[in-house]
């Protein structure tokens, strides 16, 4: 249980609040997501159902395969249950409604397919997602450790790849000595729970004309004098995500490049500044991405600004065209401004973000210590 028994909790009784405004009996969550989020219980997802139901009042219950037993035994429920193996004479879900046996539920994910099979009436709600979107001081915390560590390893980047460059390296060889140096200070200062699932880092490193293509992958590339590189990072802690990415000049930048580049700095800023208590996510977008096509660049924007983090790397809500939500305080997102001229080049930034009063806090601290200027790697 990364953040303790009292914050799960403290989750369950959130929950149950929800489910009396809405006057349901309970939910059957099945989204590992939400079943980590309920329960604490860290598990890995595959085709054997693990859930979680938490009723209106009392106790919550944990239904797991038998193999994971006496895994869940050690999360704080008391109640926990098992069922032999998937697929099974019953379906692990329908043996999961036979034991709650209640009334009127919710069920936050069942395909199509296995609702028509198990001929349930559950209502589909997304209550726990939406509880989601709003983080505890404890998920927070959590956030801002995994955004030092990603800003950590473009501090590697910065660093090391120009002398990486200069010994005839990749980008693969760019992208090992950046996620090692990390990965080494995470087991240092995590120490024994980072053996735990929840502590990890990972990242893409890519360049050139390839730099034109927003989910590049690394390769057994040289980077050229001259090129963007692209370095985009993803930490965990916990369980919980953020992101630090930045675009370097490899050896020069020409003044294309730089225009570029402050650019779609000036963009990053203007999704901080609009990230405001009562905006709503597709106003930032548009804030934020008003600034590339003023500066000429609105036909190589290739994806929204940014996107919910949490204990999913990509969560909702989304700073995109068509969410009306409303940010609250203590939402976090990504800020990924981009411009993508296939063939030629990419420029790609990253920064966490999180909802306050009175403005946006940005954990990661990367972009702004080194503006497109400082950002040019010696060679």
């Amino acid at each position: 249980m990364p953040l303790g028994e009292n914050f799960y909790r403290g989750r369950v009784a959130a929950i149950q609040a929800a489910l009396a405004e809405e006057s349901l009996a309970g939910i059957l969550l099945l989204d590992a997501p939400n079943v980590i989020y309920a329960s604490g219980f860290s598990h890995i997802a595959s085709e054997r159902p693990i859930g979680c139901y938490v009723p209106q009042a009392g106790a919550p219950v944990l239904f797991v395969p038998l193999l994971e037993l006496e895994n869940a035994a050690a999360c704080w429920i008391g109640d926990v249950r098992s069922y032999f193996e998937y697929p099974g004479e019953l379906h692990p879900v329908a043996w999961m409604l036979h034991e709650i046996g209640a009334g009127r539920i919710a069920i936050d994910s069942l395909s199509l397919g296995l609702a028509q099979r198990l001929e349930t009436d559950c209502l589909p709600c997304d209550l726990v997602n939406r509880l989601r979107w709003v983080k505890q001081p404890e998920e927070i915390a959590q956030i801002e450790k995994a955004a030092r560590y990603a800003d950590f390893c473009l501090e590697s980047v910065l660093g090391g790849a120009g002398d990486i460059i200069r010994g005839g390296g990749t980008e693969l060889d760019i992208l090992r000595a950046c996620l090692g140096d990390t990965l080494a200070k995470m087991q240092v200062e995590i120490g024994e729970q980072f053996r735990l699932r929840g502590a990890a880092v990972v990242g893409t490193v890519h360049s050139g004309p390839r730099a034109a293509l927003p989910h590049g992958s690394p390769m057994a590339r040289l980077p050229q004098i001259g090129e963007p590189l692209i370095a985009g990072i993803g930490a965990s802690v916990a369980g919980y995500h953020a992101e630090s990415g930045a675009t370097f000049a490899v050896g020069d930048a020409d003044d294309e490049l730089m225009r570029a580049l402050q650019t779609a700095d000036a963009c990053r800023l203007a999704a901080t500044a609009a990230l405001q208590v009562g905006a709503s996510c597709e106003s930032v977008n548009q804030a934020a991405l008003d600034v590339l096509r003023r500066g000429g660049y609105g036909d190589f924007i290739r994806h929204r600004i940014g996107h919910g983090m949490g204990i999913e790397g990509h969560e909702s809500p989304w700073l995109a065209p068509g969410d009306n939500t409303i940010l609250q305080e203590n939402m976090v997102f990504s800020n990924e401004p981009g411009i993508y001229r296939p063939g030629r080049d990419g420029i790609r930034l990253i920064d966490s973000m999180i909802v306050r009063e009175g403005g946006a806090f940005v954990p990661s601290r990367f972009l702004s210590a080194h503006p497109p200027e400082s950002r040019v790697l010696a060679l």
